[in-house]
């Protein structure tokens, strides 16, 4: 019965951990808005790479 209660325990504890780190990361990137910042730092290289897809144009 012991093992099972310290296994648990890790379990919880992982996971709480886990919950936590995860957390923070996301609180940091909603605060400085760093979803926004790559996108617009993606943004060039996202447009030549349409830019060079070739279209099927058919009406």
């Amino acid at each position: 019965m012991r093992k099972i209660r310290r296994a648990v325990w890790k379990v919880l504890k992982l996971a709480g951990i886990s919950a936590a780190v995860f957390f923070a990361v996301s609180f940091t990137v909603y605060f400085f808005n760093l979803d926004m910042k790559l996108a617009a730092a993606l943004e060039p290289w996202l447009e030549k790479w349409h830019d060079r897809v070739k279209r099927e144009r058919r009406l």
